[in-house]
């Protein structure tokens, strides 16, 4: 069983999804990009016999709130948020667990507040998305060109959505299903995505290699890294080498399969989070 709790931060609200008698140790899991709580749902009950699973959804993400209008998602603010939430759920000292762009933010926390991480557990994600500058002056040019957003899709019915995610990200129906069922809204009509659609614009500026690096080397946390096999594209193996190279205390692994491996794996997941 799982029950959902809000976080009021100064800011915004939060919601999140949890598992497990919150006497155990805690484990704040954090989902990847246009995900949300139910990315966890075949993991976190797996997990729940020796933690209190956390998954927050960060902002613009699932039932949590949207920004503001006239504000932008950053990076560096999820990491901000992250460290508000976990404030305001009292977690002195936890274990912290991501997926993707969660994995992102949960490295670069780590580095923030290191005497907070218990265990740093990062799958398919190990820091933000670098800028080696080739591409820097035409997203600068792209992201504050005038524009304006598409309407929202409406989806007929939950499996028309369903079958629209399974073909995007390569999941199989089932399995993208608790990420469906959880990021959609009914509206007129029919569904839409609850996801704030500013979250699909890009980032004017990145972070720089170099700087990316800089901050992996402020993890002290027993860090183990989950890559999938054959590699993700936007996760070269020669990049999370370097990246990986950063951190004093690493481990890092592979598992045949997609970049959801928690999804697609959830025992052996469980079981790699258990020797880590």
């Amino acid at each position: 069983m799982s029950e959902f709790v809000t976080i009021d931060l100064p800011q915004r609200s939060l919601r999140a999804q949890c598992w497990g008698d919150a006497a155990l140790p805690p484990l704040l899991a954090l989902h990847g990009w246009l995900d949300n709580a139910g990315s966890f749902a075949r993991l976190a009950p797996l997990l729940a016999q020796h933690h209190h699973v956390i998954a927050l959804e960060l902002p613009g993400h699932g039932h949590s709130d949207h920004l503001p209008a006239g504000s932008n998602y950053h990076f560096l603010d999820y990491v901000r948020d992250v460290l508000a939430a976990a404030d305001a759920l009292q977690l002195a000292r936890h274990t912290l667990l991501g997926h993707s762009l969660g994995a992102g933010v949960a490295a670069l926390v780590a580095s923030a507040r290191p005497e907070r991480i218990e265990r740093l557990l990062l799958i398919e994600g190990l820091g933000p998305l670098g800028d080696d500058g080739s591409h820097t002056l035409q997203r600068f040019r792209e992201t504050l060109a005038p524009r304006s957003d598409k309407p929202l899709r409406v989806f007929h019915s939950i499996e028309q959505a369903v079958e629209a995610r399974s073909m995007v990200s390569g999941l199989a129906a089932e399995l993208a299903r608790p990420i469906v069922e959880r990021g959609l809204i009914e509206t007129a009509g029919g569904w839409r995505w609850r996801s704030d659609p500013r979250l699909t614009r890009s980032s004017a500026s990145r972070l720089a290699e170099s700087q990316v690096q800089a901050l992996l080397r402020g993890i002290t946390a027993p860090t183990a890294l989950l890559l999938a096999q054959p590699a993700t594209s936007y996760l070269p193996d020669a990049m999370m080498q370097a990246r990986a190279a950063c951190v004093a205390n690493i481990a890092v692994s592979h598992m045949d399969g997609g970049h959801h491996l928690h999804l697609e794996h959830p025992q052996a997941v469980a079981d790699w989070i258990a020797a880590a």
